[in-house]
């Protein structure tokens, strides 16, 4: 017999999902009986004055996003531990948005622990050089506050940039630079190129910005991207509903928070000294400062002249024009209110253009197909990762089927090599 519920554990989903007791009622389909209203009846569940009924946990555990067994907890769980915030645009984060966020990392977090689980079991657990490779060994808080101490003397954060820039070539080979980047034929090509290498160096690169529909989809302004700095099987997250010449900035912010070996998790804006400490060697690995002058750009010029000059540079060097933009503030040769207005125009005509795609998209016939965009979304990194240990007998198909983020009978087609490959 399962043990009753707590009814704390009942306003603690209810909460944390994002839900007023009016949002619930309506979500989880309750209705007024014996007198008593909807709400009424919630609430009554909420103090404890009814137990309810196991389709009413069923359906509460689907509407706010928890495992039916979290309801038989003995207590509500201490709040999720997302670390700082890394990527994310300026934007108002709804409590509706933190819920699906919050769900989004429980999900990728209990992805990657059973990825690390299943590399132990093999005895394949082998930590990865360059995870934490810019810190000295300590706890996190000495860690953290030597890091910042260092950044904010202009001349040692120069240097530590350096280092990472060194460690960055580590990682992805020292043939991968901004200028082979910059001649791959499109902004897709050149992020799945720096997304290959990442993968081949140990790390799993994930696309995904939403829960598994386009109802729970999350905006870029709201986060871009978080990483699990996981020693063994660290996990880069990147939000797809961004523009593809953003997803490469993200990519490599994130890459220097492994360096650092520091989990985080982007959901609101910030500007500590870390954040623009990656910002920082992101920007100078895809734009290094010998490219700046190829922009030909400087300030006094005319505004419409800038967003031209930058826009073409963007273009044929596979970046965002707002990454263009901030190398140029960065390297004093923009002015910050003419960045703040470059980079609100951007934003706004690219939300144009992705809204467009998506009508049309919509409109059409048919579709790409379900397998293609999942493989896409995993990443070979971990779909080489998951035929390996299914072939050998290592992991089950339901393991499987948890880790790729797919139910069990969709393992089959996802683990098929894809052709042409």
């Amino acid at each position: 017999m399962m043990p009753a519920v707590n009814p704390d554990i009942l306003v603690w989903a209810r909460e944390t999902a994002g839900l007023t007791l009016q949002d619930a009622v309506a979500k989880v389909g309750i209705r007024g009986a014996r007198g008593l209203g909807a709400i009424d009846r919630l609430t009554a569940l909420e103090r404890g004055d009814e137990e309810p009924t196991r389709p009413v946990l069923v359906k509460m555990a689907r509407q706010y996003r928890r495992p039916l067994l979290a309801f038989y907890l003995a207590a509500p769980p201490r709040p999720d531990e997302h670390g700082a915030d890394f990527r994310t645009l300026p934007g108002t984060r709804t409590s509706e948005q933190g819920a699906l966020i919050a769900a989004l990392v429980r999900n990728l977090r209990s992805r990657q622990e059973m990825a690390r689980a299943a590399l132990e079991a093999e005895d394949e657990a082998d930590p990865l050089p360059f995870v934490g490779v810019l810190l000295d060994p300590g706890d996190l808080e000495t860690q953290t506050g030597s890091l910042r101490r260092v950044l904010r003397h202009n001349a040692e954060a120069a240097r530590l940039t350096q280092r990472a820039l060194r460690e960055i070539a580590r990682v992805l080979g020292d043939d991968l630079n901004a200028a082979a980047y910059h001649a791959q034929p499109n902004a897709e090509e050149a992020f799945r190129l720096l997304r290959s290498r990442t993968e081949r160096a140990g790390a799993f690169v994930l696309l995904q910005g939403d829960l598994g529909s386009h109802h729970t989809a999350l905006d870029p302004e709201v986060f871009r991207g978080f990483v699990i700095a996981d020693d063994v099987a660290p996990f880069v997250v990147i939000n797809d509903n961004d523009s593809r010449s953003a997803r490469s900035f993200t990519l490599l912010h994130e890459l220097t928070h492994l360096l650092l070996g520091q989990t985080g998790f982007a959901g609101v804006v910030s500007e500590t000294e870390v954040e623009e400490f990656c910002n920082r060697v992101a920007a100078e690995w895809l734009l290094p400062r010998w490219a700046l002058d190829r922009v030909e750009i400087g300030r006094g010029r005319d505004f419409a002249d800038q967003k031209q000059r930058i826009g073409a540079f963007a273009r044929k060097s596979n970046l965002s024009r707002t990454m263009v933009a901030y190398r140029l503030l960065r390297a004093n040769r923009l002015e910050r209110s003419t960045f703040e207005q470059l980079r609100a125009e951007f934003r706004e005509e690219w939300k144009r253009v992705r809204d467009l795609r998506r009508t049309k998209q919509r409109e059409s016939e048919g579709g790409p197909d379900y397998y293609a965009v999942r493989r896409h979304r995993v990443g070979q990194g971990l779909l080489t990762f998951a035929r390996r240990l299914v072939g050998s007998g290592a992991l089950s198909t339901t393991k499987a089927a948890r880790i790729l983020g797919v139910k069990p009978p969709h393992v089959g087609k996802m683990l098929r090599p894809a052709r042409g490959r």
